[in-house]
């Protein structure tokens, strides 16, 4: 059998949690061919894996990269690392559906205001399909961007005719492939939403076959109530949810996930409940005061005012102003932060929780970024499994791959089996790790060897190709079934 490309000699851990087994791959166009001993079979293209394992594309779950696929669109934060797909619109903020204007919110901006000009996501989506990016992306509709689309005010609850509009706006990103609703209620353009507001739309992206992600309420006093919350919402509205990055924050919640992981088992017993971590104890978002009280030490990675102070710590920047943290917080808006506020023996508990998935949570801009950015997926490889021993690779794998997939409902990606997709990241188990840092936050992962997206390759020994034959993937209910395996509607099974 002839194929466009052959991988021989690698250990394939297919992305089902399976052990690995020794094959060679075969891919011919946009899928796999072939998978197995596959000796007499030729390819104009070999690659030699010896050694490797050879995966399914890793898939961020949770990924802020909405406008760096157009920005970026060579997006090598991402494939340097083994990313092939990334879930935008997390955290309440989406590109689309957003009626261009002169100004917009300032806290939920991923990037250059000129590239909020999408009224409906079909346009989003059509913009991607003539300017590909080097990975794929899966979209939610965020909560802010339908506040701000609908509502005169957002420092409120929405009224019921605003929920409505609200709702059509969103049926109609979901009909154009949207794969859920997200809402990120610690934020000033969403935080005033009461729960009946948040349960009305989250029931629609239930009723579409969507889920409901949730940047919960809160993560430091009240990270309990929040944590209730966001369970009821997803019960009310008999919508799956996925509560994104979970963790708890300041000392208050060291030890949370003694309560906090059985009450996610307990909700799982009756309702479709996920979640996902980013493996680092630090946070990285919008300078606000709220969330000075819980950390203990603050990076300034951006401010307009005083772009100057890009990469100092606010203790640092109040002692030179003369002012408590509060006050130098309140002279730095608006800008972002990295807060350290973590326990790490609790982010080591997540990431050990069966349904845990993996997402970055990176913010691509910034003077000063997070090294999450670019380091999640091989710092789990290499650092929180290899080293650290908390799973083996088939289960870290999983993590990032076919439950990824499975939950988000993206049909024939996160798994190599004959038929499905042809994203596979190809790398060394025994050299991969994350060599960002907080001082060096751009630097390319160690051990990733080759990344194919459709079958192109995107990476390839140490370098950005520049191919970009990354799609939108639509909800698997808006997409043609003669070409892709039969969707299924989700069940608890599913999470």
């Amino acid at each position: 059998m002839k194929h466009d490309i052959l991988i021989r000699h690698g250990d394939v851990i297919d992305g089902s949690g399976n052990k690995r087994f020794a094959a060679d791959v075969g891919i011919t166009g946009d899928r796999i061919s072939a998978l197995g001993d596959l000796a007499g079979d030729t390819a104009p293209e070999v690659i030699d894996a010896t050694g490797c394992i050879v995966a399914p594309g890793f898939i961020d779950c949770h990924a802020h990269d909405d406008i760096a696929l157009l920005a970026e669109p060579d997006m090598p934060s991402k494939v340097s690392q083994g990313c092939t797909t990334v879930v935008v619109g997390n955290c309440g903020f989406s590109a689309a559906p957003l009626t261009p204007r002169d100004s917009y919110p300032l806290d939920f901006l991923l990037g250059d205001q000129s590239y909020y000009r999408f009224p409906r996501l079909a346009d989003y989506f059509a913009a991607l399909e003539e300017a590909p990016a080097a990975v794929n992306s899966a979209a939610l509709v965020g909560h802010s961007v339908l506040r701000v689309e609908c509502m005169d005010q957002l420092d409120r609850p929405a009224t019921d005719a605003e929920i409505a509009v609200m709702g059509q706006r969103l049926k109609q990103a979901l009909a154009d492939g949207a794969i859920g609703f997200s809402t990120g209620l610690e934020y000033p353009s969403n935080k005033a939403a009461d729960t009946r507001e948040v349960v009305a739309l989250a029931r629609l992206a239930g009723e579409a076959g969507a889920v409901y992600t949730t940047h919960s309420r809160n993560y430091d006093a009240q990270f309990r109530a929040a944590l209730e919350e966001a369970i009821e919402i997803g019960r009310a509205a008999a919508t799956p949810v996925i509560l994104s990055h979970h963790q708890g924050d300041g000392p208050e919640n060291i030890g949370h996930t003694a309560w906090s992981l059985p009450m996610i088992d307990n909700a799982r017993k009756a309702q479709a409940v996920a979640l996902d971590v980013y493996p680092y104890n630090a946070a990285a978002t919008i300078i606000d005061p709220a969330f000075v009280i819980s950390a203990s030490r603050i990076l300034i990675s951006s401010s307009q005012p005083h772009p100057e102070m890009a990469g100092r710590e606010l203790d640092d920047i109040a002692a030179e102003w003369a002012v408590d943290r509060d006050t130098a917080a309140q002279r730095l808006i608006p800008g972002g932060a990295i807060y350290f506020c973590q326990d790490e023996a609790d982010v080591q508990r997540i990431l050990q929780y069966g349904p845990t998935m993996i997402g970055s949570d990176g913010l691509p801009g910034g003077e000063i970024n997070h090294p999450r950015l670019w380091g999640s997926f091989p710092r789990v490889l290499g650092h929180y499994a290899r080293d650290l021993g908390l799973f083996d690779l088939e289960t870290a794998i999983h993590k990032m791959t076919g439950l990824t997939a499975r939950r988000f409902g993206l049909i024939d990606r996160g798994k190599l089996a004959v038929g499905a997709f042809a994203d596979v990241t190809v790398f060394d188990p025994a050299t991969i790790i994350d060599r960002a840092t907080f001082q060096d936050p751009i630097a390319p992962s160690h051990g990733i060897r080759f990344v194919l997206v459709n079958g192109a390759f995107t990476w390839r020994e140490g370098a950005a190709t520049g191919t970009r034959p990354g799609r939108p993937l639509p909800r698997r209910a808006s997409v043609p079934s003669q070409t892709l395996s039969a969707p299924q509607p989700f069940s608890i099974a599913d999470f």
